[in-house]
């Protein structure tokens, strides 16, 4: 009995390894990127995360969104990325990104009229290794920032995992922990990210666009950054023990 448990183990995991294969070939993968990709992508992982100890001024955000066919981070697709950076208490807007993935098949049309991503656009999209290659080229190692990240970076791993052969290795910190862990009044009280945006009167003309998303929640992010340093939380280790705490909190 152990050696035929042993048997079907074996076979599962084969089962397994070709399934990850098939996917690839379907994504695209490392080797059929353009040169200067590749060379990008090595770039990407041979760099070193920043410093825990390194002055929130200092470190350059990536706030990230995501837009998909669907909730299921199991089931489906990630259609688009937006992003744009934070650093030094500014917004920079024209240190921002998009990317949409090429799909085989468009999403569903009651999806397409929320994120209002149609199916020519979304057939006529990048192959997702080069569109992940160039979202990890634009982000390098520095933070990632999402609100409800877990949601944003499961899509992202998958998809990154699938196309690249493994997933992105920033650090992730989530919004909608930091949000209610700084903000006087609020300690305890997550809130969507609508319910944030209107608190601070932070204006969002394109709700359910990634990059038009990512811009709404870097501005959210001023704010957490502020009141982390009036609070004396000044490093980016520091942040992310309070995120972390604040996770921990939100579970018990």
């Amino acid at each position: 009995m152990p050696e035929a448990g042993s048997r079907a183990c074996l076979v599962m995991k084969r089962v397994f390894d070709i399934a990850a294969a098939w996917t690839r070939a379907r994504a695209g993968s490392p080797a059929a990127l353009d040169p200067a990709r590749r060379e990008a992508l090595a770039r990407y992982r041979a760099a070193a995360p920043p410093d825990p100890r390194t002055a929130l001024a200092a470190v350059r955000f990536v706030v990230v969104d995501v837009e998909t066919s669907g909730l299921d981070p199991f089931r489906d697709r990630l259609l688009s990325v937006g992003a744009v950076a934070v650093r030094g208490g500014i917004v920079r807007t024209a240190d921002s990104f998009v990317t949409v993935l090429r799909q085989a098949r468009a999403s569903e049309d009651a999806n397409i009229l929320v994120h209002g991503i149609g199916a020519t656009a979304q057939r006529d999209g990048l192959p997702p290794a080069a569109a992940l290659a160039d979202f990890l080229a634009y982000a390098g190692r520095d933070p990632l920032v999402a609100f409800n990240a877990a949601f944003d970076r499961a899509f992202v791993d998958r998809a990154a995992r699938a196309a690249l052969g493994r997933r992105p290795g920033n650090r992730w910190l989530d919004l909608a922990c930091l949000a209610p862990a700084l903000v006087p009044g609020r300690r305890g009280a997550r809130g969507s990210l609508d319910d944030w945006l209107a608190r601070y009167g932070i204006a969002n003309h394109a709700r359910h666009d990634a990059l038009s998303d990512a811009l709404a929640t870097a501005q959210l992010l001023l704010v957490v950054l502020a009141e982390a340093r009036r609070r004396g939380a000044a490093t980016l280790a520091r942040l992310a023990v309070l995120e972390s705490a604040q996770r921990w909190l939100g579970r018990s």
